[in-house]
């Protein structure tokens, strides 16, 4: 398609349109039921035959009038449940919930794709499939259950994109290997015996014992695991007492461990349970260890995936375009997929200093600029060319 930069700008205020009005409308994990409805409504309006799946998600495909293998792209939909500070035409209409990370602009470019593609078939090798997945937010995800529903089934490649704040609009980043971290989750319930204040002698103070664990699983990181590899231990929750003249009776801890290996998550999860027995039995105490492993690490499992999105971003943004990337901690679903089909998760910058976008993700004053909206396409659309035909 030798005017396809043409044909995404010609989209532009359908996209930005779309993406203002899933804004405007977010819907939590496992509740996006309007946002499907307005998915398949576009979809159908398109003469895209469509259909429901993984509850709130959709599958679709657009045979192309050449023969090719076939390539799906993935947005995710859900938003998160948080109160929004943006004061935009476009702010969330639904109290306490808003799309802070992105999912919003996801959806918005594959259905402009979508319109493109369509209208393009005849110059389209192969089939492209389209994947709105729900419950990317929420563990234990969408992913799964749109890949057992058939997402993948006759698939050749998967390619992900995600819009991020950190990277400038007009840049993009993707690395063989890698991405992004497996996110996991532990929670340790400390038991002790409360009484009086002024008698710790008869108690065994769970809110001292608590925080020796805390403090201890501090250590994991810096003294279990190999300096080299990447991993983190934090603690988000510790709760305990309520009263200032009573020694509490339990205690209840809970925090998230991020690693790119799935055997140093089970190392450091043996640790955390090593720390919190051996205190509270120092203390005269006991307490319950819950582990629950999450999303596994997304890996850019295939060089020649990647290559093909590096061309592309370079096609489209220039070799300056194209900029280093680090892998992050944070943990997407997107994984799964890339445990069943070659494929690369991509970063599209979506940041702009100059026009005040640079809250972070998850913040309630989250924005991205609207312009990356045309550069992500662009990138997708080139990249699931190349892959298409090759």
């Amino acid at each position: 398609m030798d005017n396809l930069r043409q044909l995404i700008e010609q989209q532009f205020s359908y996209v930005q349109g779309l993406r203002r009005l899933f804004h405007s409308h977010p819907e939590l994990s496992g509740q996006e039921f309007s946002t499907q409805q307005k998915i398949l409504a576009e979809l159908a309006a398109m003469g895209i035959a469509a259909r429901p799946a993984a509850g709130t998600g959709v599958i679709a495909d657009i045979a192309g009038g050449l023969p090719g293998k076939t390539v799906a792209l993935r947005a995710d939909m859900d938003a998160l449940a948080l109160a929004e500070e943006l004061d935009t035409s476009y702010k969330s209409q639904n109290s306490g919930v808003c799309h802070a990370c992105g999912h919003d602009g996801h959806m918005a470019m594959l259905l402009g794709l979508a319109k493109i593609f369509t209208a393009q078939r005849h110059e389209l090798p192969g089939r492209l499939r389209l994947v709105f997945q729900p419950s990317e937010e929420n563990f234990p995800g969408g992913a799964s259950s749109m890949i057992a529903e058939g997402a993948l089934t006759g698939v050749d490649a998967i390619l992900g994109a995600h819009l991020w704040q950190p990277l400038d609009s007009g840049c993009m980043a993707v690395l063989t290997g890698p991405v992004m971290a497996s996110a996991n989750q532990f929670s340790i319930t400390v038991q002790g015996r409360g009484g009086h204040a002024s008698m710790p002698q008869q108690t065994v103070d769970a809110i001292l014992t608590g925080a020796q664990i805390v403090a201890a699983l501090n250590t994991v990181v810096a003294r279990s695991v190999d300096p080299q590899a990447a991993a983190v231990v934090s603690v988000g929750v510790f709760r305990a007492g309520e009263a200032p003249n009573i020694i509490a009776d339990s205690a209840f801890i809970h925090g998230t461990v991020r690693v790119f290996d799935t055997e140093l998550r089970q190392a450091i999860f043996h640790r955390i349970e090593e720390i919190a027995t051996g205190i509270c039995q120092a203390a005269g105490a006991s307490c319950l260890v819950e582990l629950c492993a999450g999303y596994p690490p997304v890996i850019n499992n295939s060089a020649a995936v990647v290559d093909a999105v590096v061309n592309a971003g370079r096609q489209t943004l220039g070799a300056a375009g194209v900029v280093p990337f680090r892998p992050v901690l944070a943990g997407e679903d997107f994984g799964y997929y890339l445990e069943q089909v070659p494929g690369a998760f991509m970063f599209i910058g979506a940041g702009n200093p100059a026009a005040g976008i640079t809250y972070p993700h998850h913040h309630p004053k989250f924005d991205i600029d609207e312009q990356a909206l045309v550069g992500g396409m662009e990138v997708l659309a080139r990249a699931a060319l190349n892959l298409l035909s090759n």
